[in-house]
């Protein structure tokens, strides 16, 4: 009889011992079904697809640097950027043809709607440049001016040498183009209501910030103006007013030739255009913003 007992005891344990068992790994089973981790570890899902970024020529570049990190981190969303101008991003992202617009200039006011959504990545200084070769290195915003216009033609009239000044142009569209014409005020307004460019039909035009500088570079006699991140030792840039151009001249307000870049998304984003854009803001972002000689907005 003590036997008997003695092994119904040992069955009801085992018993006992694998309903225990079992209500434990379902416990886990559950956590890991509804939570995607074990013990509730929430994880973000996993990203994928295609953001197509189309615009601004000095925007570009930036965008590429921040794009190729975000994408290591993301492995299943490529990033296509398309750098044809600010005028032309607002109309593939209005078009929809673009998923975000890039623009180096403030929008007009018949260029925003309720629907269109601006987000500031970075602020950035430009930088009027000559050949290295040329011995003027410092000009009055007026000088400047004149000089755009074609109102100053040689060199020897700035203390420099005799030669024809050949000014070098963006296109038409340009977003670097509309903030310097704008800064500068080298354009006009029309009854109408538009605005005409006050820069002498002489100038060379180029289709790029990098077109200007390699331009400028190749010619000893020639001026332009660039974003200030692409600025390197193949030009010189011109001080306005006894100011460099720099960031910290920019951010205490010194040198005033700077705009925004700007990134424009329409409507509702896909969370890959977010991700992106929040990564673009994160204090990341921000670091390699400053690091490619831009002015981060955080």
């Amino acid at each position: 009889m003590l036997k008997r007992v003695k092994k119904w005891n040992f069955t009801v344990l085992l018993i006992v011992l694998v309903l225990m068992g079992t209500a434990i790994f379902l416990g886990c089973s559950s956590d890991e079904t509804e939570n995607g981790t074990v013990n509730g570890d929430l994880s973000s899902p996993s990203l994928n697809g295609r953001v197509t970024v189309i615009g601004s020529t000095s925007v570009g570049p930036l965008a590429r640097v921040l794009a190729d990190s975000f994408m290591e981190n993301e492995q299943d969303v490529k990033i296509d950027i398309q750098e044809i101008g600010s005028t032309q991003g607002i109309q593939a992202i209005n078009d929809g043809t673009a998923d975000i617009g890039t623009v180096s200039r403030e929008l007009k006011e018949d260029e925003k709607s309720s629907d269109l959504t601006e987000h500031v990545i970075a602020y950035d200084g430009i930088a009027v440049v000559v050949n290295c070769s040329n011995s003027v290195s410092d000009l009055t915003i007026e000088k400047i001016a004149q000089i755009f216009k074609g109102e100053i033609t040689n060199w020897k009239e700035l203390g420099g040498f005799d030669k024809e000044i050949t000014v070098v142009n963006r296109e038409a569209g340009s977003g670097t183009r509309g903030a310097f014409q704008e800064l500068m005020k080298l354009e006009e307004k029309l009854p109408d209501g538009t605005k005409k460019s006050l820069i002498t039909e002489k100038a060379l035009i180029m289709d790029s910030t990098g077109g200007v500088k390699a331009t400028v570079s190749g010619n000893d006699s020639a001026i332009g103006y660039i974003s200030l991140g692409i600025l390197d030792d193949t030009v010189k840039a011109l001080k306005v007013s006894g100011v460099e151009p720099t960031v910290q001249n920019i951010l205490d307000k010194k040198y005033t030739i700077c705009r925004p870049f700007l990134m424009i998304t329409k409507g509702e984003m896909s969370p890959q255009v977010g991700a992106y854009l929040d990564f673009i803001m994160s204090s990341e972002g921000q670091q390699m913003v400053k690091s490619e000689k831009y002015i981060p907005v955080k």
